[in-house]
């Protein structure tokens, strides 16, 4: 079969796509025929040793959907390593059926950044009727689900988007106001009323954190889940003191799935939502999985909006 491999950490230069063996499933995993893997920051992290990364030669991505050999299921995943490939062996546990009326493109989209921005949104800080709120990188894969959910329960959301053409999608998706990011702290504060935002939610990282801080209100919540733009200098927890009795979390979505009945019902949640025609899927760009090493070169220079999808 063939896969996405990296022989060492680095760049999107490291990414080969080569004839592999096919995966020999152990300790009761099934085998699955792979139609799309999903496209990821922390694909990122894992290609250039940041964070998940496993210990090279290694197929890199967790993230796809297809059919189980043995039965025909139609079935998506998260957490299953090596999925830029033709096949995957892959523990039960961590697939979950996908919807007759769903795609395997829209099913792939929708689970991973889905799944996050359905935790940001109801765990991590449970967003009230009329509460204010930021969404960074809001015409990315997670930033247009963020902004439709928060919307659902009722939030106002302040984006912040890098060209005119992701403002508008922002907009598009049901962003009250759009910023860029230079100075958006001050404005945010102005938009909430003077006090400040109740959240920001941050998937950029070291270019945004600590002004994050600033368009807080007392008692705010900042909510890093990534760190596209790199990790954040240490922070010094009495400038939460100082800044009104903040809150700062990293929370991840592999807390949020650790067990299958974890997983399944948050999928079956997100999935509802996309059915009900209430969860909007952008799909942002295709590549055939020979092409990775560009999917990610766009990624990483923000060229891409929406989701990301391999086809192999």
């Amino acid at each position: 079969m063939h896969a996405v491999v990296y022989e060492r950490h680095g760049g999107p230069e490291v990414l080969e796509y080569r004839d592999v063996p096919d995966p020999s499933p152990a300790n009761g995993e099934v085998l699955v025929d792979v139609e799309v893997a999903g496209v990821n920051f922390r694909d990122v992290y894992e290609r250039d040793g940041r964070e998940y990364a496993l210990q090279p030669p290694a197929i890199v991505g967790v993230e796809g959907a297809g059919t189980v050999v043995e039965t025909g299921q139609r079935v998506a995943w998260l957490g299953v390593p090596h999925s830029y490939a033709e096949r995957v062996a892959a523990d039960p546990g961590r697939l979950v059926p996908i919807p007759d009326d769903v795609s395997f493109d829209v099913a792939t989209a929708a689970l991973l950044q889905g799944m996050t921005a359905h935790y940001l949104v109801f765990d991590s800080y449970p967003i009230q009727k009329g509460d204010w709120v930021i969404v960074h990188a809001a015409a990315g894969g997670v930033g247009l689900l963020l902004t439709q959910i928060a919307k659902l329960v009722g939030g106002c959301v302040i984006a912040t988007a890098s060209t005119d053409e992701k403002a508008q999608l922002a907009r598009d998706t049901g962003a009250d106001e759009v910023l860029g990011y230079e100075g958006f702290a001050e404005r945010a504060r102005e938009i909430a009323g003077g006090e400040g935002v109740a959240a920001v939610y941050d998937g950029v990282g070291r270019t945004t954190f600590y002004e994050g801080l600033k368009a807080l209100r007392p008692f705010g919540h900042m909510i890093l889940y990534g760190a596209s733009s790199g990790q954040p200098d240490p922070l010094q927890l009495m400038l939460l003191a100082k800044s009104g009795s903040l809150y700062v979390q990293r929370p991840t979505l592999q807390t949020h799935t650790r067990t299958p009945e974890l997983l399944r019902d948050r999928a079956r949640k997100v999935f509802e939502l996309v059915t009900q025609g209430t969860l909007k899927i952008r799909i942002g760009a295709r590549y055939p999985l020979a092409k990775a090493r560009q999917a990610h070169e766009d990624l990483g220079a923000r060229k891409t909006t929406g989701k990301v999808l391999l086809l192999p």
